[in-house]
């Protein structure tokens, strides 16, 4: 898989659903969403974007399970926590409010577990990581 291509695709997506919400909330004048909007530009856009570009800028291992760990935590972390925010704050579906909770909750610690093995990697594969590299 090429994980640059993957992110920054994934990104684009996000980019337009976080556009698409600005520009509604603008039009329609309500801000009861800016939080949902906000972290599906921040995580969905700009940090799969960026680690994205990581892939491509660093030559870090095709075969490094760190690497897939990441890149797979982050991709459901992102969809986690931002559907789980919007099932949270909008309450669709009446009676799921604990379900929505735990979405919520799960979704925002897998990224989380996706920024820590980021981390990790960076520290791990240190040597590709370099002026002189």
């Amino acid at each position: 898989m090429d994980r640059t291509r993957f992110f920054v695709r994934v990104a684009a997506i996000y980019a337009l659903i976080g556009a698409f919400m600005g520009s509604h909330m603008a039009g329609g004048g309500g801000l009861q969403l800016s939080a949902i909007h906000a972290h599906i530009l921040v995580v969905g856009w700009l940090s799969l974007f960026a680690f994205g570009i990581y892939y491509r800028v660093f030559s870090i291992p095709k075969d490094s399970k760190l690497a897939t760990a990441h890149v797979w935590t982050s991709f459901f972390g992102v969809f986690g926590l931002t559907v789980g925010m919007w099932l949270y704050y909008t309450q669709p579906l009446p009676g799921l409010s604990t379900f929505n909770t735990i979405f919520f909750i799960v979704g925002g610690t897998v990224l989380l577990i996706a920024f820590v093995l980021f981390a990790i990697m960076t520290f791990v594969h240190g040597k590709q990581i370099s002026e002189n590299a």
